[in-house]
């Protein structure tokens, strides 16, 4: 599901960890092209989009919290209980690494069991990690894969998404922070292989500007990977310029499958159950519990500060050739508050976003946004040249 262009392209670094999906993709330090040197240029096949061509639409509500997730232990009666949620829109992003640092607390405490409330990809991944320790666990969830939030995102390495609002977060989030995402950045790195649903995509963003930069310094240098600016005649786009990166995908529906088939081989196991109440978990067998609830946290610990970012996706099936994913359009989405534009294809369809509804619960579809999100790609696409 998960929370922009010129003016945008500078709102990207300053707004993106608050509004979340291709916001967060700003880094640091891009190359402009030597206009003496140009390069052959990039041929892309372009993507035909039309409302009849949508084959199924998506909402997701991300679980943001403006002073940024919650990472940390607390005693629950006689049990150890380790909070892990509140990611916004980058719970793929930082699974690995928030789990990381969950699963560290259970096993200094000494326990050999564990319980996982939730079965999302931040619950998944915590699990994977308990199991990895030596710590026998089980997994509590009210919804699984397919019906989950993870499994309505885009799915990107996008690890500020829909994170935090920047004037909120402190010293020692950011250095949690910060420890997280290279954690999870090198998991997911040694998991790219098709079978897992992790692969490498270029991702190419219009732009009218040759100086793209603006960073967010919040990411570690070691995630920050490099980016060319590729001028007039080397791309197929209407735009002047295009900003040109790798971009780490993930396939929702396989990867998750995928982890929750190791969960089991590794001796896991899955139970659904809803819990009304934190004195609920309580009761369970297990002597520590990681809470991976996200959005559900609000009421099962209270947490008032968490509040939906809308997302919705619309997908196309797959279409030959278009094997390259696109951030923002030809201009400006300034009339949507809180909009933006991103492309990626995938095995199972081709997903078109995105929106970021701050405290908008509903998870029917914005029909305006649908229209917007499929007129700017079709402006986008229409204007490639094809030789």
């Amino acid at each position: 599901m998960d929370r922009r262009h010129a003016l945008k392209t500078g709102l990207l670094g300053a707004l993106g960890a608050t509004f979340g999906g291709c916001a967060a993709r700003t880094t640091p330090a891009v190359r402009a092209a030597a206009p003496a040197a140009r390069r052959a240029p990039v041929r892309l096949t372009p993507l035909r989009v039309a409302p009849d061509l949508v084959i199924r639409s998506t909402v997701g509500l991300r679980p943001h919290r403006p002073h940024g997730f919650v990472l940390r232990a607390e005693k629950l009666d006689d049990r150890l209980l380790v909070h892990n949620y509140g990611h916004g829109g980058a719970g793929w992003s930082l699974s690995w690494g928030t789990g990381t640092l969950a699963a560290d607390m259970v096993s200094e405490a000494g326990h050999q069991r564990a319980a996982v409330i939730g079965c999302g990809i931040v619950g998944i991944a915590c699990a994977r990690l308990l199991q990895r320790r030596g710590i026998q666990t089980t997994i509590y969830a009210a919804a699984v894969p397919p019906g989950t939030t993870s499994n309505m995102a885009e799915a990107a390495f996008t690890p500020t998404s829909g994170l935090v609002d920047f004037s909120q977060r402190t010293p020692e989030w950011e250095a949690q922070f910060r420890r997280a995402v290279e954690i999870s950045y090198r998991q997911w790195q040694l998991l790219a292989n098709p079978a897992m649903g992790v692969s490498w995509v270029y991702n190419y963003s219009p732009t009218e500007n040759a100086e793209v930069r603006g960073g967010i310094s919040l990411l570690p240098e070691s995630v920050q990977g490099e980016r060319e600016v590729l001028g007039p005649g080397e791309h197929p786009f209407a735009s002047t310029y295009v900003v040109r990166r790798r971009d780490m995908r993930f396939e929702p529906s396989i990867a998750l499958d995928a982890l929750l088939r190791d969960f089991m081989i590794f001796g896991g196991r899955l139970e659904v159950r809803r819990f009304q109440s934190k004195a609920e978990l309580g009761r369970l067998d297990e002597p520590a519990i990681v809470n991976c609830t996200g959005l559900g946290s609000r009421d099962l610990m209270g947490d008032m500060e968490l509040v939906p970012l809308k997302g919705q996706l619309h997908v196309l099936a797959p279409q030959p050739g278009v094997d390259y994913s696109t951030t923002g359009g030809l201009k400006l989405d300034i009339e949507s508050p809180g909009g933006f534009l991103y492309m990626m294809p995938r095995r199972d369809g081709i997903v078109l976003g995105g929106t970021s509804e701050r405290d908008v619960w509903t998870l029917e579809p914005n029909e305006a946004e649908r229209e917007r999100i499929l007129r700017r790609h079709t402006e986008l696409f229409s204007s490639m040249r094809t030789t």
